[in-house]
């Protein structure tokens, strides 16, 4: 049996992306981006809303092998290669065809179907994107956050939470590197 798991970078002060729409602030440096790989390399499927689907494809066509011809550092390859190998399900009304190899299109987040397929799954399944996580997490479909805290405060912006959103948590795991980024896990609390 699999888990949903919410996975997201946000500011201090919780936000994916700030009031202008940027989230440069949040490119993770080297440290982080090989720890990300390490928790992304068990995921097999990636559910997206448009937007974060929009942001993520650039890593079906990303370089995956190391040379000097290609661009991008080796971490970057790696996890090129673990996106590459999950599948995506895109939940979009807009969207006419998503382009990209391993996934297929939805046009509703159907709880139920969620449900099954994450009962189904053999190993994690990840949520992204705040607005579709949020559908998840009043669902009460999310088991697990993953969440890189980087060293800004930008003041406003997407929320990774959603408004009124109440859960208890209990803290998993923790880990912080040298740039400033704070890795923290938490699991739901099903009392």
């Amino acid at each position: 049996m699999g888990t949903l798991v919410y996975s997201a970078v946000a500011s201090l002060d919780g936000y994916t992306a700030d009031a202008s729409g940027n989230f440069d602030w949040a490119a993770p440096d080297t440290e982080v981006h090989a720890f990300v790989n390490e928790l992304e390399r068990p995921v097999r499927t990636y559910l997206y809303g448009r937007r974060m689907f929009e942001t993520m494809r650039y890593w079906d066509t990303a370089p995956t092998g190391p040379s000097g011809a290609l661009r991008g550092s080796q971490v970057e390859h790696e996890y090129a290669r673990i996106w590459q190998a999950a599948r995506k399900v895109v939940y979009s009304e807009t969207l006419e065809s998503v382009g990209t190899s391993r996934t297929r299109l939805e046009r509703v987040f159907d709880v139920d179907a969620v449900r099954s397929l994450v009962a189904a799954a053999e190993a994690e399944v990840s949520v992204g994107g705040p607005t579709l996580a949020a559908t998840a997490l009043r669902a009460g479909l999310v088991d697990s956050f993953w969440l890189v805290q980087a060293p800004v405060v930008v003041g406003g912006g997407t929320p990774v939470w959603p408004a009124e959103l109440r859960l208890d948590l209990d803290l998993v795991d923790e880990h912080r590197f040298a740039g400033g980024a704070v890795f923290v896990r938490y699991r739901v609390a099903r009392g």
